[in-house]
């Protein structure tokens, strides 16, 4: 009989936890499983009870820029380690503990600037983990067991023109494809493989990679690709590579857009720490695209609308909330660019210095650069910081100034939201 008992009250346990997971918001990829930075669970704790987050687990990592990923019970991260020799690794760790459930670690010797670390997203989809490194390395794993499906040395197979910040866009699954930019040469900046073989499904454009990671929306009624490369804002068939459409935006100086490009009403937003803001309007009858406007400043401190390094903007109704190229959060008009307020207590003035945004009801989750978590409302009237408390400490491998910073993008599941640096990956609880 008390055999029975704990068989019954283990077999309730993971009926309960299977029901609670069935319920839950997963953070399976960049950005979410939409890749829209909006977190759709209930139930979240409205602020913080002191200045410091009550951490649930923390588990040990090295250092990287790449965010967890979380799904089915299980959180997914890289970093790289260089001594005794330099590795890249890709981790799996139960959602509820942190205890480790499988590390894979190969060889990756670094050939760019920045090394703390992989800077892609792991993507997590149907059984299936990919994980694409800073020099080209993609593979893909049984997200279960951690035993390699299949993997590529894109490097050395696309003859890639390397970024000097390395290869950041985190794969996206369309259908049967798993696609990457990776500025391959000739004519594969962009890349599709079968996702559950890795065979070359397609590949597209002569550009050099930006760091921006790609997104699928909807035009005229059919599915598209949108890429922002180094050269070019491009529309592209997911299951063709067949080029839709291009607007051009060649660098400057180098490539060095990073931001995600943000899609609402038949638009398209992008802001860049050189080129400043522009919105592209849509065709809704055909698969086409007309540049609105553009808006930009002299240099990186007199800049109009948006120059963003990092952080992808939010969008709410007919405005636009993001940080400017010092530190600055701006909102600005979505119709005309024009700035309707800023202000300095987000995150303190710096260059490059960065905020993440996730929307979560009707409030904006801020993660500074700090390691702060901030629960803001953001309206045309100003910004209005509910709660505000500290979840990590930045590290100064990302980058060795200004006391460290967190630049990775924290991911929110299971109302628990999941961070690292480059020490530790942190879990806390955010339910009420």
């Amino acid at each position: 009989m008390k055999h029975f008992t704990c068989l019954f009250i283990t077999f309730f346990a993971v009926i309960l936890m299977q029901g609670q997971l069935a319920t839950a918001d997963d953070w399976s990829q960049w950005r979410g499983d939409n890749r829209d930075g909006v977190w759709k669970e209930t139930g979240i704790i409205e602020k913080f009870d002191g200045e410091q987050i009550p951490i649930r687990w923390s588990v040990p990592i090295g250092s990287g820029y790449s965010g967890p990923s979380v799904a089915d019970g299980r959180v997914y991260i890289t970093d790289r380690l260089t001594k005794p020799k330099q590795v890249e690794r890709v981790h799996c760790f139960d959602w509820e503990t942190g205890e480790e459930i499988w590390s894979y670690t190969y060889d990756c010797l670094y050939t760019i600037q920045y090394t703390a670390g992989p800077r892609a997203n792991v993507t997590v989809h149907d059984g299936f983990a990919y994980a694409l490194g800073s020099m080209g390395h993609l593979h893909c794993f049984d997200a279960v067991a951690g035993d390699i499906v299949w993997k590529r040395d894109l490097n050395t197979e696309y003859d890639i023109n390397m970024p000097i910040w390395g290869i950041a866009c985190a794969p996206i699954v369309e259908a049967d494809n798993l696609i990457v930019q990776i500025g391959g040469k000739p004519d594969a900046c962009i890349v599709a493989f079968d996702r559950k073989t890795g065979e070359e499904k397609w590949k597209a454009l002569n550009d050099n990679a930006s760091y921006s990671a790609p997104i699928i929306i909807t035009q005229a009624g059919e599915r598209v690709l949108i890429c922002w490369t180094g050269a070019n804002i491009a529309a592209l068939d997911p299951q063709t590579g067949a080029v839709h459409w291009l607007f051009p935006l060649p660098p400057k100086r180098f490539e060095i857009a990073i931001a995600t490009p943000v899609f609402d009403q038949n638009e398209l937003f992008m802001t860049h720490f050189i080129q400043g803001s522009l919105m592209l309007k849509l065709a809704q009858d055909k698969l086409d695209v007309e540049l609105d406007w553009h808006r930009k400043g002299t240099d990186e401190r007199n800049t109009e609308a948006l120059h963003t390094t990092m952080a992808t903007p939010v969008r709410i109704g007919n405005y636009i909330y993001g940080v400017d190229s010092y530190g600055e959060l701006r909102c600005i008009d979505a119709r005309n660019g024009d700035r309707i307020w800023e202000d300095l207590s987000a995150v303190k003035v710096a260059r490059w210095s960065n905020i993440h945004f996730v929307q979560n009801d009707d409030k904006v989750w801020m993660f500074n650069e700090h390691g702060e978590l901030l629960i803001t409302e953001l309206t045309p009237e100003g910004l209005n910081v509910i709660s505000r408390a500290k979840l990590i400490e930045p590290t100064r491998d990302q980058l060795n100034q200004r006391g460290g910073v967190t630049w990775a993008h924290p991911a929110f599941a299971y109302k628990h939201v999941f961070a690292r640096n480059d020490n530790e990956l942190v879990c806390a609880n955010l339910a009420k």
